[in-house]
């Protein structure tokens, strides 16, 4: 097997169909199909739609993203896909096709670790921050703090308590009637908003635990509180406010949770990853801690942060040529350790 293999990454594990090219770290083409339009009336994702979608379209997405490469199946050194965590449906599609590919194009099929692929998102086209590192994972399904101290060597930091980053984001842009999903709609609204609008308490632990459920039912009760007639006008004259401020809360926690975890480890790179590592807010709140703690940043290229195939492609070449299929058989519930 080459050092340097071409890999074709598959990746369904929520509600994006997406495919890359990955050629070492020549990035030949990533290919992702959003459902955001699908799901957007249901004010979430549903996973029966989810799956339908993934059927529907794996196929023309995969073949869009070998013609971009200009690659033949017979070209390809390995497929490698998402195996887990993620919504079982979704995970079957994927899986069962890279199966089929596989057989058919005579290469090995690979299981990766979803999170495990937001880890490597900042090294796909290049090396990546030096280990050992921290890095920050933080997403609508999970928020976990990790030292990565070697490739496939990890040790959860902390993670949260109750709903992820991303979740807090979608629930708050309902409450406040944004687009979704809600996480960029709620960024959007904060860089013309006022942070210091209304103070919403941050949950701060001994560890380095996170917490975002009391935030966003401090954001639905401030929101009850307001008399109803006067609610709607209210809303509407500061909604960007109210993102600001809810938006200022959580990237105070998290900024706070790598500082501590930055001290306490000595690392000197820290990488954040995952979709809410593309938060404007979040990432120049970073920046200023690199400045003040002497900390190299990592941040994916925005394109990267959220689900994509590029990242599943990148997990598996930083095994290479040692990986094996770790599973041909989907876990929704994987963890990194």
């Amino acid at each position: 097997m080459p050092a340097s293999p071409v890999l074709l990454g598959i990746e369904t594990s929520c509600d994006d169909t997406a495919a890359a090219v990955l050629d070492g770290t020549t990035l030949r083409s990533n290919v992702v199909s959003s459902q955001h339009d699908v799901h957007a009336d249901y004010g979430g994702i549903v996973p029966e739609l989810a799956s339908r979608n993934h059927e529907r379209y794996i196929g023309p997405v995969v073949q869009h993203a070998l013609d971009e490469a200009d690659c033949a199946p017979g070209d390809l050194d390995g497929v490698a896909v998402t195996c887990g965590p993620g919504l079982p449906g979704a995970l079957l599609v994927g899986l069962s096709f890279a199966k089929s590919f596989g057989y058919a194009a005579r290469c090995p099929v690979v299981g990766v670790n979803h999170l495990e692929g937001h880890l490597y998102s900042t090294h796909i086209t290049g090396q990546g921050p030096p280990m050992p590192y921290l890095s920050l994972i933080v997403s609508g399904g999970h928020t976990q703090l990790v030292h990565v101290s070697d490739i496939g060597s990890y040790t959860v930091l902390g993670q949260t308590r109750d709903d992820a980053a991303g979740e807090a984001f979608d629930k708050v842009a309902q409450m406040l009637d944004l687009d979704y999903p809600g996480g960029p709609a709620v960024d959007r609204r904060a860089q013309q908003g006022d942070p210091t609008f209304h103070d919403f308490p941050r949950s701060r632990f001994d560890d380095l635990s996170f917490s975002f459920s009391g935030l966003k039912t401090s954001v639905l009760y401030f929101l009850r509180d307001i008399p109803e007639g006067e609610r709607d006008a209210f809303v509407e004259a500061h909604r960007a406010d109210i993102c600001a401020s809810f938006q200022q809360a959580v990237v105070d926690v998290l900024v706070d949770a790598v500082r501590r975890a930055a001290l306490d480890t000595g690392v000197e790179h820290v990488a954040v990853v995952g979709g809410v590592s593309a938060n404007r807010g979040l990432r120049d709140a970073l920046q200023m801690l690199g400045t003040e703690q002497d900390l190299h940043i990592h941040l994916p290229d925005p394109q990267f942060c959220m689900d994509n195939a590029a990242m599943i492609a990148a997990s598996a070449r930083m095994h290479w040529p040692t990986t094996s299929p770790l599973t041909l058989d989907i876990n929704p519930r994987l963890t990194l350790a």
